[in-house]
């Protein structure tokens, strides 16, 4: 417990001179009760809602952030809504019951992780045709694309594996055992470098991308000493690599780590069940999407302290944040 309290009252000169006036920001948080709901990051006043297909989850942007991008899971369609003006541009058949998505960095691909259907569709995005289907572990959730566009990641959180698939020709490069139901993959170092969060173990795998080996496992359990199970959920990184945030599942809370060391430096209550979080673009702010709590918690980095709990309702999934 003396480690939990150091961690949390940690000096906060690693974000506090980064961002001396923070930005306006708006959050965009998925709720699988229906919709998506725009809150103010700064406010957290309630700014709008979309009407998205049942059960929305994943979430993404296109490259240049003018286009909104969520999978609406049980509708079988990724919806491409304008950012601005808050209005649906176009719908995709994606397969069966996508759940994660990633898009390329050209912005002209999206991989997609069907959950029920055990494979990762390939979507070419300005025909809505998909053009591959690869085929992968029971219920695949965590995807993510390097940022050279060459490589794409993916979990099954059934059989317990990443999948290693080229992204030019969909061939599976190879299949790696990480901890037990993976959730999230992330990118760091510019690519070399990649995170895959293990929810009920409470870790996270980092594997060299060039050879797609293991080099060390990361072990929150290390660190919290909690009754409730430590888990490892969604996870982003701060624009220079340094940090990564962790939400954490049951656990209700986020943890901050050291990318270099994997230790964790702060940490913060949240609602029930934590399950997606997104970063401010200015990266002053955390939000932390609780499913059983139908809250999202606002985390100011620069004081390290919860600025506000708004509720929502329902149960919010994940959250993402675009300039205002």
């Amino acid at each position: 417990m003396k480690r939990l309290i150091a961690a949390a009252a940690l000096c906060l000169s690693v974000s506090c001179a980064r961002h001396p006036m923070p930005s306006n920001d708006i959050v965009f948080v998925s709720n699988e009760a229906g919709g998506v709901t725009l809150v103010d990051g700064a406010t957290g006043r309630i700014e709008g809602q979309f009407a998205t297909g049942p059960r929305p989850r994943g979430m993404a942007f296109s490259p240049d952030r003018r286009t909104f991008y969520v999978a609406a899971s049980n509708a079988n369609r990724i919806e491409a809504w304008d950012v601005r003006a808050h209005r649906l541009l176009r719908t995709y058949a994606s397969g069966t019951d996508p759940e994660r998505f990633a898009i390329s960095p050209d912005g002209a691909t999206a991989y997609i992780a069907n959950e029920d259907h055990s494979a990762i569709s390939f979507l070419d995005l300005k025909t809505g045709k998909i053009t591959r289907e690869v085929k992968v572990g029971p219920e695949p959730e965590g995807i993510s694309v390097s940022p050279d566009g060459k490589l794409v990641v993916a979990t099954s959180e059934v059989a317990n594996l990443a999948h290693f698939i080229d992204a030019a020709s969909g061939r599976m490069l190879a299949e790696q055992p990480v901890g037990s139901r993976p959730r999230f993959v992330l990118f760091l170092d510019g690519g070399p470098t990649i995170w895959v969060s293990s929810e009920q173990r409470g870790t996270i795998s980092v594997f060299d991308a060039a050879t797609r080996q293991l080099q060390r496992t990361i072990d929150l359990t290390e660190t919290f000493d909690i009754d409730q199970p430590v888990q490892a959920v969604e996870m982003r990184a701060t624009g220079d690599q340094s940090r990564v945030f962790v939400a954490m599942g049951r656990a209700n809370r986020v943890a901050e780590l050291d990318a270099v060391t994997g230790k964790v430096l702060r940490w913060w209550p949240t609602g029930e069940r934590t399950w997606g979080i997104g970063l401010s673009p200015d990266e002053s702010r955390l939000y932390a999407a609780s499913g059983l709590s139908g809250s999202l918690t606002i985390i100011d980095l620069q004081a390290g302290k919860v600025m506000r709990t708004v509720k929502l309702g329902g149960k919010p999934w994940g959250a993402v944040a675009a300039p205002k």
